[in-house]
């Protein structure tokens, strides 16, 4: 496979200390990823309840709306930290970074829990919900590019295996999320549910938060930074010398990222469009989920042997010919045995895409603007395509019917193929 010129040599540098703790550190860098998409993942799934608490309305699908349009607002912070915390990694070291974004998640995650809802503060709840979600965001928005970055410079042969666990451990949250989805919908009353049940999750997340915090404080990062080895900025770099690279990164997350956040909506989407109790939406999100942690690692690994761009463009191709098939399958027979298959077999081809992209992406960054321009690229991808995925989903919906989501995952997937092709043939990478 082709990568990047490296500038200098920090992916080298890594070396045997890297070798001897590599379960460590892909336990470490892991776990901010996963704290960050249980998060993500718990609000998509209690959105109905969230809405409720803190944006009420005479009309309940205002009222959605409004708890999805905050779940896709609060996006808009993540580009800004993944420039800001990036270039912080890329300058200061990987860890230095890590640490500083898992400590905000978790007070984010805190907020939320805590949060006092409409009845008891009035405006001050749905405002201090998007504050709480716009840290999160920030958070969010350095960890994966710190992450990634971390990883596959620390096992360069092995980029494709030690990346992939970014998105596994993704796979773990929404497990852990829809479990909870699933225990507090059959052991809670509706009400509770509704007046604190729905708390419970987050207030376990809060818990990952200092786990995570203690984990990272004693993985050692050995390497000078990157950009301070290449004398670079790493943010003039990547607006004036990367832009396409950017643009190539955000176009192959697409598919992914609208994949992953169609399993957050599709609790809400058997709900409110399907017209089926929300535990069937749990148990397919549940079985989406073990499918990510399973098979996103296998891919992963095999993206190493067979190549990363042309095993995505295979996948691809694959996922625009199921998209609306599995919709159409699941809107004319909407039985709890269709949608677990639906999920199950769109969540195999998102994982199989899944496990070479954190790698796919790093490969097109030197690594003195690695952290920055996988953040940057990153967060934009999961703003346009991810963070605003449910409410246009929800949106379209109202107009167009049930297919809604298979229509705007076709046009995206389409959008993923042709960043893919430009990557193989212009670049080199494959």
């Amino acid at each position: 496979m082709t990568a990047v010129t490296e500038a200098a040599g920090p992916d080298a540098l890594h070396g045997s200390v890297a070798r001897k703790n590599i379960g460590t550190m892909i336990f470490a860098t892991s776990i901010g990823n996963a704290l960050e998409w249980f998060d993500i993942t718990v609000y998509g799934y209690f959105a109905l309840y969230i809405s409720k608490a803190f944006f009420p309305a005479s009309d309940p699908a205002t009222s959605m709306l409004l708890a999805l349009g905050t779940f896709g607002i609060s996006y808009l912070s993540r580009p800004i930290g993944g420039i800001v915390l990036g270039a912080y990694a890329d300058k200061h070291g990987r860890k230095a970074s890590l640490m500083i974004s898992i400590v905000l998640m978790t007070l984010g995650t805190l907020s939320i829990a805590v949060m006092p809802g409409y009845a008891t503060i009035g405006l001050f709840a749905p405002a201090g919900i998007l504050i709480a979600r716009l840290l999160q965001g920030f958070s969010a928005g350095g960890e994966f590019g710190s992450s990634t970055a971390f990883l596959v410079e620390h096992a360069p042969e092995r980029r494709g295996l030690t990346a992939t666990w970014q998105f596994a451990s993704q796979g773990f949250s929404t497990l852990v999320a829809a479990s909870f989805g699933m225990g507090l919908g059959l052991l809670m009353t509706p009400a509770d549910l509704q007046d604190w049940g729905w708390r419970l999750p987050f207030l376990f997340g809060v818990l990952i938060g200092p786990v995570g915090l203690y984990i990272r404080n004693r993985i050692e990062d050995a390497t000078a930074p990157p950009a301070l080895i290449a004398g670079k900025s790493p943010t003039q770099a990547v607006f004036l010398e990367q832009k396409g690279r950017v643009g190539l990164a955000i176009g192959v997350l697409a598919i992914s990222t609208a994949v992953n956040y169609l399993l957050v909506y599709m609790p809400t989407y058997v709900v409110k469009t399907l017209n089926m109790p929300a535990t069937v939406g749990f148990t397919a999100a549940f079985a989406g989920g073990l499918v990510l942690s399973i098979v996103v690692p296998l891919a992963g690994w095999m993206s190493d042997f067979v190549g990363r761009t042309r095993m995505m463009v295979v996948v691809t191709l694959m996922l625009i010919l199921s998209i609306y098939p599995s919709f159409l399958f699941l809107t004319n027979k909407p039985t709890a045995t269709t949608i677990v298959l639906a999920v199950f077999w769109l969540a195999t081809l998102k994982a199989l895409y899944y496990g070479p992209l954190a790698a796919c992406m790093a490969d097109l960054f030197p690594a003195y603007s690695r952290a920055t321009g996988l953040g940057l690229s990153y967060n934009i991808g999961v703003t346009l395509f991810g963070g605003m995925g449910p409410v246009i989903m929800a949106s379209l919906g109202t107009i167009i019917g049930g297919l809604a989501p298979a229509y705007y995952l076709t046009c995206v997937a389409f959008i993923s193929l042709a960043s893919l092709l430009m990557i193989w043939r212009r670049i080199g990478l494959t």
